[in-house]
């Protein structure tokens, strides 16, 4: 037996050549396709862009919205202090309106008692 014979040839196997070009046909394919998603993902980028550009200036109004609604909810909040203050006063001016009514309702009987009955 002679080792030294080339046997390459006998089963088929790819020459140096072919293997480089199939090499080359598979880095192609490879960067074709990073090309396609490298596409695909700037434009999702971009469109991220856009939409964070959208939420930020929705956040803007939401935020001066939120400011002036405050403003008002504390100027309520302050109103409602100064009604609550009056109502207090008024439940006190009816108290002692009540109590001196009761007083003046209790004197006319006991001045009807001592000047004893009308004739």
């Amino acid at each position: 037996m002679n080792i030294d014979e080339d046997t390459s040839a006998w089963l088929g196997c790819p020459t140096p050549l072919e293997m480089y070009k199939h090499q080359c046909a598979m880095l192609e394919d490879e960067l074709t396709t990073a090309y396609q998603l490298l596409k695909k993902a700037r434009a999702n980028i971009a469109g991220l862009v856009q939409m964070n550009d959208l939420l930020a200036t929705e956040k803007a109004a939401a935020e001066s919205q939120l400011r002036s609604v405050s403003a008002d909810l504390s100027r309520v909040h302050v109103q409602g202090s100064e009604m609550s203050k009056q109502i207090m006063s008024l439940k006190i001016i009816a108290s002692q309106n009540e109590h001196l009514h009761i007083e003046n309702q209790r004197l006319l009987l006991e001045l009807s008692v001592l000047r004893g009955p009308r004739s």
